[in-house]
């Protein structure tokens, strides 16, 4: 890499990943049962070091349930900027009626009409983020 190309991506802080994060409401989520990896579109909410989301039954449930690592992407583009966070953590199905309670109190609505009762939380382990300066291509030479 060029000073150029340093000087066009910076690295966040944990502090700046999570701020990022409390703002965004739309990710992917990566699962990878049996070593199969399926990248799932959620919205989330991210508060007090962890990620919630809403599911169904289904493939994305039963994937959690078989491997509960899993990796959460979000990023946004504006303006002549882009940012990226990666956090890779473990999944679980929040079960106890008080957690239920806690995440039901969350701005955490399904953008689609369909039922999606169950909650989910992923607890971090790793947590990575960027931001890029976005322009064109430099010259070569």
């Amino acid at each position: 890499m060029s000073t150029d190309d340093v000087a066009a991506i910076l690295s966040l802080t944990d502090d700046e990943c999570w701020e990022f994060l409390e703002g965004v409401r739309f990710g992917r989520l990566a699962v990878a049962p049996a070593g199969r990896i399926d990248l799932f579109p959620i919205n989330l909410v991210a508060r007090d070091g962890r990620i919630v989301f809403r599911t169904a039954e289904g493939t994305k449930l039963l994937s959690l349930t078989v491997d509960a690592a899993v990796a959460v992407e979000v990023d946004e583009v504006t303006g002549g900027q882009a940012r990226s966070v990666v956090v890779h953590g473990t999944a679980r199905a929040l079960e106890t009626s008080e957690e239920i309670e806690a995440a039901e109190a969350l701005p955490l609505r399904p953008w689609i009409p369909t039922l999606k009762q169950i909650f989910v939380e992923v607890i971090p382990t790793e947590l990575t983020g960027r931001a890029f300066a976005l322009g064109p291509e430099p010259e070569r030479w």
